[in-house]
């Protein structure tokens, strides 16, 4: 439950989240990532959420995909994140920043080989003819990779939700369930009740 007098929602946030890796091992960091692109068309897919930290909620894709077209083009997004078995659910929308290099590359470097391969691999939201394409590219860049390190692809990044607001949805009896939503303003959060 939320603590009325609890003033960080990311302190929330985190302390969810640890409750949800327990009941939801290898699930809790799920997440729907929803975009627009120019013309203000929503789009919305499952992400992995890799950190939550004060600035916000950070996940890596390829930048060209369709998802980190339209944040390039329009920096602003919404995720949710839905934990059936605690009867929870977490909103957050705000702007978006893509992470530095140096980040970038730390994280690429903690992913398993085969994954750092597929990143290269992948032309992510492009048209292709068979999957084939894809098993094409994956042995020719395994080929070129050997067995030297694999390098960050220039077009793979994260990006950073900087939240302006988080709602806390907890499910309660007879459909009274208790939302708790917060606002940043002047650089405080300030929180509010919703009726259900």
């Amino acid at each position: 439950m939320v603590d009325d007098n609890e003033k960080k929602p990311l302190d929330i946030f985190r302390k969810w989240f640890a409750e949800a890796e327990k009941a939801e091992p290898g699930l809790a960091e799920a997440m729907t990532l929803a975009t627009a692109d120019q013309s203000g068309i929503p789009s919305a897919r499952m992400v992995l959420l890799k950190e939550a930290t004060e600035k916000g909620f950070v996940f890596y894709t390829n930048l060209e995909s369709q998802k980190g077209l339209e944040l390039t083009d329009n920096p602003k997004a919404a995720l949710v994140f839905h934990w059936k078995s605690l009867k929870r659910q977490v909103r957050v929308s705000g702007a978006v920043e893509q992470v530095s290099d140096v980040e970038a590359d730390s994280y690429f470097a903690s992913r398993a080989r085969g994954a750092q391969i597929g990143a290269w691999a992948s032309d992510q939201s492009r048209r292709m003819e068979s999957q084939f394409d894809l098993e094409k590219n994956v042995a020719k860049f395994t080929a070129k990779f050997g067995v030297s390190k694999v390098s960050r692809p220039p077009n793979w990044s994260g990006f950073c939700v900087i939240p302006s607001a988080i709602e806390f949805w907890e499910e309660r009896p007879f459909r009274l369930h208790r939302r708790t939503l917060y606002r940043l303003e002047n650089g405080a959060w300030s929180a509010s009740h919703l009726f259900p």
